[in-house]
């Protein structure tokens, strides 16, 4: 296959298929699930008559070699889905009825089956020519993960075969350098080294944040809040539970019901967790008439919201149930959308540029069920397009990935190893505010709709905080630092001198502790360097005579004496300006 025109995402669908078909080999009675191509490769679920074990991996991959080797076709065969459900029911493959039933329900007429050499799988495709087409693809099988059906933890728990490929042998050999970086980084793996935050089985997906995780949580916030006072945003604080017909109103309980938490009183009435604040806001701007002297209103809103996520897709702060956004939905007239959208990407730039991040822009289209007009939306997506060109930033387009209510703009974020995240959100909403008959009094007098923008900028706090953990590996920059200073005392005697100096930063608003332990100064020094604190005020005797200190930074080592006040002011000169 010409390396030039390799489709990847073909070749790891394919791959998936190939997969299946050697574990069919090596265990016949398997009842297969689902294998999708992934980004950095492909999975496949399988219910198997025993437990397979990381020594499986090599004999599988050895198979899945073979069947390349054989160069059998790829044949694609077109039947209804009658047909299919009675093919599949005689050979027992339960899981893939269970779909197909699903597609029945859905009023689909015809399914696709795909036939490798004597393997056949329900597939809907596309996939290469034929197994020779995979021969010079670098591909690794990778690891062996539990993966309950359908993402739901009542239904049994399969067993996930995850494989990564890449067109070439240096791309795989780089990815899986990342993976050993990334597995350093885990900020799972970190969030409990560090006491940052935890997460506990009764909770699922509901992470505990300790005083060091709280303490960067609040640093974000706080830097969050004055720079947003000071760009005329007001904060509002809304209810975390609200009946279900405010979610009815908004849409939300037809495009986005599955994913709540919803419980019934006893009085039978029916509420939710709320799973965004957009709703809440519509109801803060429709409390009492408005003028067009008040636009644009800038509300924001730092409130936890609750999603019903699977149990099989959560990850740590990644993906999880319980988080808060830095949201702000914003009323705008028409002729104002421009010269909005300026402002919030001159925020996005002043955030990102805080953390040194890489960042870019994608545009997510109208999605096959949405609200309101198409001409609106298109109208609302040529906008975009036309703000996104006049910028300068690069961007991309992803159809049909935009809000039910309407088109919008993602922050694509690039961390240290090259892992690309999506953090904030910039949408443009014709729907909601004539879902809640919101009005403006425009100057002639006449009432008017006013357009919302729904944005956020870290995105999830709980998810940024993940991202950043694992960007820095826990080394956070020293304005954000849970402990951005810790004095260590060569023996008895500095304690006093060195309890002076720690009043006096925290005078200054530093976070500072104090080691005056009964231990070595090499053993403090290496106890500070693994809780990844950013700077080490080292005192000894001579420091006391000198009146000064001995400054160790975390990043550059040893930095020699240094006055008190020098070193504040270095501090200092760290903090977003």
């Amino acid at each position: 296959m010409d390396k030039d025109k390799i489709d990847i995402d073909i070749v790891r669908h394919s791959l998936s298929h190939v997969l299946a078909a050697a574990v069919v080999k090596m265990f016949p009675e398997a009842k297969l699930g689902i294998g999708p191509a992934i980004e950095s490769g492909f999975y496949y679920d399988f219910d198997l008559p025993r437990t397979l074990i990381p020594e499986d991996l090599p004999l599988i991959e050895k198979k899945i070699r073979e069947i390349i080797a054989s160069g059998a076709k790829f044949e694609k065969v077109e039947i209804s889905v009658d047909e299919a459900l009675d093919k599949l029911k005689k050979s027992d493959e339960v899981y893939k009825c269970e779909l197909v039933k699903d597609l029945k329900g859905e009023n689909v007429k015809g399914v696709t089956l795909y036939k490798t050499g004597d393997f056949i799988d329900l597939c809907k495709g596309p996939h290469v020519n034929s197994t020779a087409d995979l021969k010079d693809v670098a591909f690794k099988l990778d690891k062996i993960a539990g993966a309950y059906w359908k993402g739901n933890e009542k239904n049994k728990m399969l067993q996930r075969i995850y494989g990564l490929a890449f067109t070439t042998q240096e791309e795989l050999d780089d990815y899986l350098k990342m993976l050993k970086e990334a597995e350093r980084r885990d900020h799972k793996k970190l969030g409990r080294e560090l006491e940052l935050f935890f997460f506990d089985e009764n909770s699922p997906g509901m992470p505990y944040w300790l005083p060091k995780g709280l303490t960067i949580y609040n640093t974000l916030l706080d830097f969050w809040r004055s720079e947003h006072i000071s760009r005329g945003y007001q904060e509002v604080k809304t209810p975390l539970m609200n009946k279900k017909e405010l979610y009815v109103r908004s849409g939300h309980w037809e495009y986005y019901r599955e994913n709540m938490f919803i419980s019934e009183t006893n009085e039978g009435e029916i509420y939710a967790l709320k799973p965004m604040n957009c709703p809440n806001a519509m109801i803060v701007y429709g409390i009492r008439p408005r003028s067009y002297r008040e636009l644009p209103l800038r509300l924001s809103d730092a409130d936890t919201i609750h999603r019903f996520e699977l149990s099989g897709t959560l990850n740590g702060l990644f993906r999880a149930r319980s988080f808060s956004q830095d949201d702000a939905h914003i009323f705008i007239k028409e002729n104002q959308i421009e010269s909005e959208y300026k402002n919030l990407f001159e925020i996005v730039e002043r955030f990102y540029s805080v953390f040194d991040l890489k960042y870019s822009y994608r545009i997510g289209t109208r999605p096959d069920k949405y609200l309101g007009e198409k001409k609106i939306w298109d109208e609302a997506e040529r906008i975009l397009n036309d703000l996104l060109d006049k910028s300068g930033r690069k961007y991309t387009i992803k159809e049909g990935d935009g809000a039910f209510y309407g088109p919008k703009i993602d922050i694509l974020m690039k961390d240290c190893l090259g892992r690309d995240w999506q953090m904030g959100t910039l949408q443009l909403d014709f729907q909601l505010p004539q879902n809640f008959n919101l009005k403006y009094t425009d100057e002639d007098g006449g009432e008017k709709v006013p357009v919302a923008i729904h944005r956020v900028i870290y995105g999830s706090l709980e998810r940024f905080i993940g991202i950043l953990t694992e960007h820095y590996g826990g080394a956070f920059p020293v304005w954000i630092a849970p402990i951005q200073v810790i004095i260590l005392t060569i023996s008895d005697k500095q304690i006093d001198y060195a309890e002076e100096i720690k009043k006096k930063l925290e005078k200054e608003k530093i976070r500072v502790e104090l080691d005056a332990r009964n231990e070595s100064i090499n053993k403090k020094i290496r106890g500070a360097e693994l809780q990844k604190i950013p700077y080490m005020l080292i005192i000894g005797q001579k420091e006391v005579e000198k009146d000064n200190l001995s400054l160790r930074s975390q990043k550059e080592g040893d930095l020699g004496e240094f006055d008190l006040q020098k070193f504040i002011k270095r501090l200092k000169d760290e903090s977003p300006k």
